[in-house]
Formats: C-alpha cells, structure tokens, sequence
C-alpha cells in the first residue's frame, strides 16, 4: 500500500486512514465528515490528493494526439486553459475522464487514481503515428486541493502571485509558501477553489502554510469522506461509478464534453449515435420519500423495468437522502416516483432536477 509525503502528518491531525486505489488516504479528521462537508461549503477545506496521476504530453503532434485519445476538442484551449475530458473505449465506454491544461512547451493531463498505470498504458498504445512523449511525472509531483469560498482570500495570504489574474479553469505559476507552485483555478466540489502542483519534496511546507493561514477563518483539512459527498451534491461524476467502461459520457450526462466539431477520435462515432439517437439509459437524481439509505448498486424500479444506483447519500447542504441512479431513458420524468430496492424492501424516491446543489463558481 502507497503512502502519500504527508502520511506522517495526517497521523498527527488524527485522520482516520484507508485503503483507497491502492493508497492510504485520510477518510476522515477528528472533526468528522459532515463538518468537514460544511467547512468546504461556508468557508474552505484542504485535500491531500496526491493519489492522482498526472502525465506531460509532449512533441509536435502533442495536440493532434490529444484530439485523437480525448473526447472534448483541445484544440480550443488558450495558453494555461483547462478542460474537462473523456478517454474512451470504441464502443463509447470510458477508460478515465481527465482535466487537460495547456502550457507554453506541452499539455499536462491529470488522471485519476486508480486509473493511472491503465491510462498510462493505453495511451502509449496510442502513440504509433504520433511524434509524441508521454511521462509519467506522477511521484514527483504533489497535488493538493484547496475548495471553499474563502478559498481564495486565504490563499492569498500565503501566494506571491494575485490570484484574481487567474481565471477560471486556468493555471499560472506562482510561488506559495516561497515553493514554485502551478496553481489551478479547478476543483472538484462544487465550490470555487484552486488544485496546486509542486515538487513532493515540499508537501509539508505548503499543506502547513495553507492550514495556519486558514486556521483563523475555520479551515480544516478534508478527508475522502467528504470529498465524495461534496463532489455528489452538485453531481459531478466518479469514475466507477456514473462513469466506467460500460457507462458512456453521454449516458452520465456529459455530452457537453463529447465533440461534434472534431475530426475523429476514439469512441466518436458510438458516441455520436448516442448524442443524436439518444442513449439507452441516462442518469437521474432521486430523493428518497421513504426513510431508506439508498446506497450503490442499489436496484431501482421505474415502471417495472430496472436501473441501479450509481451513488447515493445523505447530502449535507440540503439535509435530504438522494442518489444518482442510471434508468432507461424513455421512463425518464420529473416528478415520476421510483421504487429503491433497499435490501430487497421497496422504498420510495421521486426523479427531481440536477443538481441537488447548484456549484457556487466564478466563472471569471
């Protein structure tokens, strides 16, 4: 089992540590999930994800690639932009989803955990035709999430650089804590926030500065508990969960990141049939009627035909138990009322409007 550079540290913080694709990470602090949920949502949290994978694509055809492996069009990203993508089987089913930052020389691609030895693999798979580099930069490279509203103002204290020049869904480098940073203006729980890059050697420095300059305004480290219920409210996607080999991108609700524009590329044409056929299935919100947990793999009912629960959970914000659940599309309808087999026990859900929490981005 891995251990990330501030394993040591989270011991001292009191986090309860897990098992987690292949590493052990923090699932919680002292303080608990729920108030970890609610400090990102008020003021600001800090993440250790370094479990996540992050690769350098570069060469003269390091766009052209990139076009041809991912699902969104790269080409429309400006210097230090990200962007939300898909990697894809032909069949339309998901290898990973990635974010993609371009920079001045190269492309730096982050990945998920559990996926990164197999999107490392396929992507070199990929790469005849190609004048391309891939490196896995991934042990050298510490990554650290700070999410919240307050997210930016603390920071601040700590950064060189004025973070209002960083818009949203763009990088830029900058010196945190007097240690060179490639901050990101991304995140994934619905709340502005930043993701930082940096040489592993100086995690502590930097997960020490953010703390004490946060501790005044009630910021707490967050473990993946949270990380996961926080992610769940405003609906973005896990990969094994609302996204994997058998689940496209248009099914879990991310057409948005599939190309019509671009010439071809892996999985385009499943993909395309599904965008203007419509897919099979889709994903709907549920919230529980009936007093039930509805946890995933969870089967649902809808006019006696069956889907599954991708998540489900308490969500925090709101207070309610919900789930996202893959359905047949055509019993798709607002209001409609599904049944939850809750360990064989059917419990009642309505199918309510996405997102169970509206992200609060800037997005400027």
């Amino acid at each position: 089992m891995k251990q990330t550079a501030l394993y040591d540290v989270h011991i001292a913080l009191g986090a309860r540590m897990v098992p987690f694709a292949g590493w052990e990470m923090p699932v919680q602090y002292p303080a608990g999930p729920i108030r970890e949920h609610e400090t990102v949502r008020n003021a600001a949290g800090l993440f250790d994800i370094d479990h996540m994978g992050q690769f350098i694509v570069s060469g003269p055809d390091a766009l052209e690639f990139l076009q041809y492996v991912s699902t969104n069009d790269a080409s429309v990203l400006n210097l230090w932009e990200s962007q939300y993508s898909l990697l894809c089987y032909a069949d339309g089913g998901v290898v990973d989803d990635i974010f993609i930052y371009r920079r001045a020389d190269d492309y730096f691609v982050v990945v998920n955990a559990s996926n990164r030895d197999k999107d490392l693999k396929w992507l070199n798979a990929h790469t005849p035709g190609f004048e391309v580099s891939i490196e896995d930069v991934s042990d050298a490279t510490y990554m650290l999430a700070f999410q919240g509203p307050k997210a930016q103002a603390v920071l601040q204290h700590v950064c060189e650089l004025d973070l209002g020049t960083i818009p949203f869904h763009h990088g830029a480098h900058a010196r945190v804590a007097g240690v060179e940073v490639f901050v990101g203006n991304t995140g994934y729980t619905g709340e502005y926030g930043y993701e930082l890059f940096f040489d592993t050697a100086r995690a502590p420095e930097v997960w020490n500065a953010i703390l004490g300059a946060g501790e005044p305004e009630g910021v707490l480290p967050i473990g993946l508990a949270a990380r996961d219920s926080l992610r769940f409210e405003p609906c973005l996607p896990l990969y094994g969960h609302e996204i994997t080999a058998s689940i496209s991108p248009v099914e879990a609700g991310l057409g948005f990141a599939v190309s019509g524009e671009k010439g071809d590329y892996i999985g385009k044409d499943a993909l395309l049939k599904q965008k203007l056929e419509g897919a099979p299935r889709r994903l709907a919100c549920l919230e529980m009627i009936d007093r039930a947990v509805p946890r995933e793999h969870y089967e649902v009912v809808v006019d006696g035909e069956k889907g599954f629960v991708t998540t489900g959970m308490l969500a925090p914000t709101g207070g309610i138990y919900a789930a996202m659940a893959l359905i047949p599309r055509a019993l798709y309808e607002l209001g409609k009322e599904v049944d939850v087999m809750v360990r064989g026990v059917p419990k009642k859900a309505k199918i309510v409007r996405r997102p169970f929490y509206t992200p609060a981005y800037r997005r400027s």
